[in-house]
């Protein structure tokens, strides 16, 4: 093969990427829960958002976090679906594979776009598309991009099943945004403390001496001659390196950096007796480091299994059917301290049972989970409420010191803006209010909703001086007129310039340049697909009641009524 010839995977539909409809998301108050230090502020993501828990397809949830949080995150970590075939049993094993590869890529270049220049990806998969995964994601990242194949065992019990071989171990998929620019953390280790001496007499700080002689393989002067030359010891006598048999022998630094622990006073000497007489060895010097630490291994033995997980759900969760697989808080723990530092960005796009969640709060990392499935609201919900009100004390809270504190805001996906009618035409989602069609629209056309306090028409910006407004009534020539009069000038003659979206508008409005007037909906037709709802591909079915309304999310909400920390106001809503 061509060195230059890329190698790609193919597979049925792969070419087949889904048109994302740009979704608002809008919080549910009643389900919003904590203490809440930063609320979101009009403008920008810096300092804005809290931790968000979002219901919803996640591939539509992604779209609509792309907008704030671009190149925002610093640690991805995902679960998705293995592929085993119990999602699928509908589909034959080829259609099947494909059908898994197009419910991944998608996704995951979005997540590519939402990383930091600094941040990485972890995805935990078993051999069922764990090889095929990784082609995916490096025609996404690069291969340069891939970090490394960790290998976690997930089962700590001897297996009774009748097959000859059962695998007790998944993979974990690492990813930097940019080749090498996650900068990760070594591991802390204090056993490496025992190789150093305790503070004494002739140093502060736990030390030890090394030989300044090169010792074992490589350590003659015929090895390296340049490293062979005498150095003056404390009585003035000139030392060479020679082995106790009397060989020549070479030193462990060049004569440069010798002579620089020679002028910082850094290089020790002792006396040592050498067949019955004295003679002067020059040693180093090394301090222990301050946070003694190690590169992790890639083989991880020594975190907690399935069976951890699944005991630690049932004591937060009595009452409530066990999640299938779900991760150990310490697992999560060692890839966000490997990968973040507290204050940073972590999401989780394949919620489950919330466990990134719940670790990412406990660490002090600012969190965005996203969920489809029921146990959102069974097990997510109520499992965060714990973390917030420090009532849970397991996994790593112990580990962290977690006592509580905080909170989350919770999210649900705005219905699609474009239905069609009876009669096929497309129309605006009647159960959309004006602030929630300005936000919509102020997505779509790449501007940031930010209302204006004063100025009624300045709804979103993209720029200073670059405005939208929308509106659902008829905009007239004294409407414009009104506007163009209120808009700033500078001595250049630019200014501000403003797109007004709109139903319908007077032909004669169209008389400023720098005003630009859009009929909705016909402005929008072909960017998206408009009307559908769930990119799941079946895996997991949202749940809907025909008589519920569409901004409200379905099924049963396990939380207590009572609770004194529920946040905001149910009439206020946040939109973003």
């Amino acid at each position: 093969m061509n060195n230059k010839q890329k190698l790609e995977l193919t597979w049925i539909g792969k070419g087949e990427q889904p048109k994302l409809e740009p979704r608002i998301l809008i919080e549910d108050p009643e389900k919003s829960y904590g203490e809440h230090h930063s609320p979101i502020s009009k403008g920008g993501t810096e300092g804005g958002f809290e931790n968000m828990l979002i219901y919803g397809d996640n591939l539509l949830a992604l779209k609509a976090l792309e907008q704030d949080f671009a190149e925002k995150i610093k640690c991805i970590f995902i679960d998705p679906p293995y592929n085993t075939g119990s999602a699928f049993e509908h589909y034959d094993d080829s259609v099947e594979h494909s059908i898994w590869l197009n419910l991944m890529r998608p996704r995951l270049e979005i997540i590519q776009s939402l990383l930091s220049k600094e941040g990485s990806l972890w995805i935990t998969i078993d051999d069922n598309e764990a090889h095929y995964l990784k082609i995916v994601c490096d025609e996404i990242f690069g291969r340069n991009c891939f970090v490394t194949s960790f290998i976690w065992q997930k089962v700590d019990s001897p297996n009774d099943n009748k097959v000859p071989i059962t695998p007790d171990h998944d993979y974990v998929l690492c990813y930097s945004k940019v080749p090498n620019g996650a900068p990760f953390k070594q591991m802390p280790d204090p056993s490496i403390l025992e190789a150093y001496k305790k503070p004494d007499a002739e140093s502060e700080r736990p030390y030890r001496d090394r030989l300044l002689k090169k010792n074992g393989k490589n350590s003659l002067r015929s090895d390296r001659p340049s490293m062979f030359f005498p150095i003056t010891a404390p009585d003035g006598s000139e030392v060479l390196p020679i082995h106790d048999d009397g060989r020549e022998a070479r030193w462990a630094l060049g004569k440069t950096a010798v002579n620089d622990l020679v002028s910082k006073g850094e290089l020790v000497w002792k006396q040592r007796e050498t067949n019955g007489a004295p003679r002067w060895v020059p040693y180093t010097r090394e301090f222990a480091p301050p946070n003694p630490t190690r590169p992790y291994p890639t083989i991880w033995t020594d975190v907690e299994t399935t069976r951890q997980a699944k005991a630690h759900q049932k004591a937060l969760l009595p009452n409530t059917p066990p999640f299938d697989t779900p991760k150990p808080e310490p697992l999560i723990e060692r890839i966000l301290h490997i990968s973040t530092d507290p204050g940073d960005w972590v999401l989780d796009s394949f919620l489950g049972s919330g466990t990134t969640a719940a670790v990412a709060h406990k660490m002090k990392r600012k969190w965005i989970g996203i969920e489809l499935g029921e146990h959102c609201h069974t097990h997510c919900i109520p499992r965060l409420e714990q973390v917030c009100d420090g009532t849970d004390q397991g996994g790593i809270s112990e580990a962290q010191n977690w006592k509580g504190g905080g909170g989350f805001k919770y999210y649900f996906l705005a219905p699609s803006l474009l239905l069609q009618d009876k009669k096929g035409n497309w129309i605006i989602n009647k159960q959309y209010n004006a602030a929630q069609l300005a936000a919509a629209m102020a997505k779509h056309e790449g501007f940031r909703f930010q209302p204006d306090d004063t100025c009624y028409w300045k709804q979103g910006k993209s720029t200073e001086k670059d405005y939208i407004f929308t509106t659902t009534n008829f905009v007239s020539v004294d409407l414009i007129d009104t506007i163009h009069s209120e808009m700033k000038t500078d001595p250049e003659g630019t200014g501000e310039s403003l797109l007004i979206c709109c139903t319908s508008f007077s032909k004669a409005a169209d008389k400023y340049a720098n005003i630009t007037i859009k009929k909705i909906p016909k402005m929008l037709l072909g960017r998206c697909e408009f009307g559908k709802e769930d990119y799941s591909l079946n895996i997991v079915n949202m749940p809907r009641e025909e008589d519920e309304p569409d901004f409200v999310p379905s099924g049963p909400i396990a939380t207590n009524p009572s609770k004194s920390k529920r946040s905001g106001d149910a009439k206020q809503e946040k939109l973003f």
